[in-house]
């Protein structure tokens, strides 16, 4: 009965939906790709998040099943902890980048 929308996959749909880029895509159109797909990807997570709180709010009111908030509740979690590890990588690759000399 867990209706699959409500927990969908943070990049699952996002997935789908992206464009190859071009062989002869010029830098600054494929930062923009770059810049599209991770703003694509803060937006799922900032979706689970609102949908873990919407959960929470139905759960108290009696119109869902505790699974479903924990899956949800699990799911955002583990979506926003992804999130930060990227940032993290990011962050230390620029670094590592910033420390090379030329």
């Amino acid at each position: 009965m867990i209706n699959q929308a409500t927990i969908s996959p943070v990049l699952s749909s996002r997935l789908t939906n992206i464009n190859p880029v071009s062989e002869k895509a010029t830098p600054a159109e494929m930062t923009q790709s770059f810049g599209d797909f991770l703003q694509n990807a803060l937006d799922g997570v900032s979706a689970q998040e609102s949908n873990v709180s919407a959960l929470t709010d139905q759960f108290m009111l009696g119109q869902v099943d505790v699974s479903q908030v924990m899956i949800a509740s699990s799911q955002a979690e583990l979506s926003l902890q992804l999130t930060s590890q990227i940032r993290n990588k990011v962050i230390e690759a620029y670094q590592e980048i910033m420390r090379m000399q030329v």
